[in-house]
């Protein structure tokens, strides 16, 4: 059986029963059919990275998304830009790369994140100030229910914090809408979107809402998500990880002024705050490299799992961890968030046969 830890970017997760990799649309959709023909439980991996698989592994069918490529299509200029659209298993970065270098705005602030594209519409994936949502304008799915092709503009996907339509569709890995293809409206032009992000903008050198040259908005992503060990990189252990583990935190305003006054606090448009995850772990007691260290009993999962020693929301695989090694990491880091603060942080990635309860 073939392991699913040489899939995922934290290298951890046990064998799939029955492994397909699926080159194209076609061979995707056939995929998908015979499995629910067959009444098999299905899982798709794109590029692995928003994923923890259970160290028993998976009783049924992994799909590999693999379909690559995309097509440009300047043509109508009533777009307002260019339309770009990505086959699902497109590697993510190498095509904000080409947008970025061929002067379509709108992706140079999610440099660097690794995955495939289309698992990006389904968490709304985002950093420093940028969320896809903001430049998707259709993705084409197999509906599962319907047994057919569904297109889904950006209002049908619903589009919330780390969440749509797609991700609330789907079921321990398992969704109703399969992306088969996704299609960005870019401008046009060599100048950014603008930049927001406040830690972004002060390493540009511009206040925050302005604009740059997106190539320099790319170059410095890329420094600061490495600083963070957020671009995988295999000599650097504290890459193997699903990226962030934790979403930042959604209270109502009562609950963030319960919260010591220096705590960040970011409003949001219904009313309710956005935490600092990251803020909230910190001062919970856990620092970076949490897991890693003898004194006071920490050496959590023998060292062989432990918070980034760069960035307190990725929980890393040091080097011989299992899935387990790395759920009981984040259940102290979650368990000691509540017990401090009365506020339960919830997992980012999708825990398959596993969970942090």
């Amino acid at each position: 059986m073939t392991s699913l830890a040489q899939f995922t970017t934290s290298a951890v997760g046990g064998p799939a029963r029955k492994f397909v990799v699926a080159r194209t649309e076609a061979e995707l959709i056939e995929a998908i059919r015979s499995a629910d023909e067959a009444g098999e439980p299905l899982l798709l991996i794109g590029g692995g990275s928003n994923l923890l698989v259970a160290d028993s592994g998976f009783a049924g069918t992994v799909v590999k998304i693999a379909s690559t490529g995309f097509t440009v299509n300047d043509d109508d200029a009533t777009c307002g830009g260019v339309m770009v659209t990505a086959q699902a298993g497109q590697p993510w970065d190498e095509l904000v790369e080409y947008t970025v270098r061929h002067a379509y705005s709108g992706l140079e602030a999610l440099s660097g994140i690794p995955g495939s594209t289309g698992a990006v519409p389904v968490q709304n994936v985002g950093a420093y100030g940028s969320e896809v949502s903001h430049t998707i304008a259709m993705v084409r799915t197999y509906d599962r229910e319907t047994r057919s092709i569904k297109s889904l503009a950006n209002f049908d996907l619903k589009f919330g914090y780390r969440d749509s339509l797609l991700k609330r569709t789907t079921d321990a890995g398992s969704p109703r809408y399969v992306v088969l293809t996704v299609q960005f409206q870019l401008g046009l032009g060599r100048m950014s979107a603008p930049v927001r992000y406040a830690e972004l903008a002060r390493e540009l050198g511009i206040d925050a809402g302005g604009r740059t040259y997106a190539t320099d908005v790319r170059r410095a992503v890329l420094k600061l998500r490495a600083t963070k060990g957020m671009v995988l990189d295999p000599e650097d252990r504290d890459t193997y990880s699903t990226g962030s583990f934790f979403t930042n935190p959604i209270v109502d305003a009562a609950e963030a002024e319960s919260l010591p006054a220096e705590a960040p606090r970011y409003p949001m448009p219904n009313g309710s705050v956005k935490l600092s995850a990251a803020w909230l772990i910190e001062h919970a007691g856990f620092g970076k490299g949490f897991g890693l260290a003898d004194d006071a009993g920490h050496r959590a999962a023998g060292g062989r799992a432990a918070l980034s020693t760069k960035h307190t929301l990725a929980v890393t695989n040091r080097g011989e961890a299992s899935a387990e090694d790395l759920l009981s990491i984040a259940r102290l880091v979650a368990d000691g968030v509540e017990d401090r603060f009365g506020i339960r942080l919830h997992p980012e990635p999708l825990l398959i046969g596993c969970s942090l309860n």
